[in-house]
């Protein structure tokens, strides 16, 4: 092969392989997407809270003494669980003791004397009615009979007066025993202590009208928690009494909780620059989830409003609604690589699942990750993974 020939041959072969490579490079490139099939299963239309709602407690006292004084006793600690009326604190009241143990004294020797008259009256009306008969015989004179009548009546008017003063004796002493109870402090209900503000010996005060002060006492029932969430109140009026819900606890991940709505609020919660919103609270159904459970616990609700069982199904996220309104998805038909739009009627839907009543089949693959560049009808794609 001469030299002149040579330089052909190259020439040539380095065109071919120029003018392949520029086809392949020239080729439109698969878009990575992510698929998955169309099935079988239930969907629930939801509503959820708009920001954290929280466990609380269905009974929760913040116990302050009626009156100000020094702490004589506190039986109590943080975390003792206490029964009702059992004492949780005492102030200072040795002055009250004392006064109760007079006007009982006082009260009994009122009764006494009360007795004394009561007496004396009974002897004055018995004289009394044996001169009227003396008399109806004119054996006793009218002046005598007279007076001792006048004398029974004021002798038993005595006698009233001194029951009355007794009645009156056993009011103070009824009175000073209000009082005090006013230095004792009594669980209202069974519960938990979770806070004590103050110590022996300290002076605590009740809180000034309008000016709230730390309890001397946090009591909780822990045995009665339910959950209090806030619900757009857009979304709200579509909740009733009554309906499932789902509760998730940040403190629990993973673990979901059934619930029942209890309460929806009366009226809307409007607060500064946040969404208006209704509170809705939620019971657990189970009593046996919450004895792990504590108050104050941040929460996520959802509520049930509607299901469809055994309904075609697809993720919520494949669902793409055009500038008419039309709800479609981007499918890719077995053994073919490019992706085709179609028009789909869809049925209950929520954040993660959308109902499919008709356009698409059983397996089916419908396109997750629509959002991605190139991602469109007639699409050349690949599957990942």
């Amino acid at each position: 092969m001469t030299h002149h020939l040579r330089r052909i041959v190259i020439t040539g072969t380095l065109l071919a392989v120029g003018v392949a490579l520029g086809v392949y490079w020239s080729q439109p490139k698969p878009v990575p997407v992510v698929v998955q099939a169309v099935e079988r299963g239930d969907v629930q239309s939801i509503v959820s809270n708009t920001r954290a709602g929280t466990v609380k407690a269905c009974r929760r006292a913040r116990l302050s003494p009626a009156v100000g004084g020094l702490i004589a006793r506190l039986p109590v600690k943080r975390g003792e669980q206490v029964k009702k009326d059992q004492l949780l604190l005492e102030l200072w009241n040795h002055d009250i003791v004392a006064e109760i143990a007079f006007g009982e004294r006082e009260a009994e020797a009122s009764r006494a004397r009360a007795r004394e008259a009561c007496v004396v009256a009974t002897v004055a009306r018995r004289e009394a009615d044996r001169l009227e008969r003396l008399r109806s015989q004119n054996l006793a004179s009218e002046e005598d009979t007279e007076r001792a009548t006048g004398n029974a009546e004021a002798r038993e008017a005595s006698c009233s007066a001194a029951r009355e003063a007794n009645r009156v004796s056993d009011a103070r002493v009824a009175v000073t025993r209000e009082a005090l109870e006013r230095t004792l402090l009594l669980a209202p209900f069974d519960g938990v202590v979770a806070e004590i503000n103050g110590e022996l010996g300290e002076f605590v005060t009740p809180s000034p009208p309008g000016i709230p002060t730390p309890p001397a006492v946090d009591l909780i029932d822990v045995g009665c928690l339910y959950i209090s969430a806030p619900i757009d109140e857009v979304d709200s009026v579509s909740v009733k009494i009554g309906l499932p819900a789902r509760i998730t606890l940040d403190a629990f991940p993973g673990k979901t909780f059934e619930g029942r709505v209890r309460r929806v609020a009366p009226y809307v919660r409007e607060v500064e620059k946040q969404a208006r919103t209704v509170d809705v609270e939620a019971d657990f159904v189970n009593p046996g989830d919450t004895p792990r459970i504590m108050p104050g616990y941040s929460a996520d609700l959802e509520i049930i409003l509607d299901t469809r069982s055994d309904v075609l199904r697809i993720p919520a996220e494949a669902v793409i609604t055009n500038s008419a309104g039309r709800k479609q998805v981007l499918v890719l038909p077995p053994g073919d690589d490019r992706l085709q739009k179609r028009d789909i009627d869809t049925g209950l839907s929520n954040w993660k699942l959308t109902e499919v009543r008709s356009g698409l089949e059983i397996g089916d693959r419908v396109v997750l990750s629509v959002d991605r560049e190139g991602v469109e009808d007639g699409a050349l794609v690949s599957v990942e993974d």
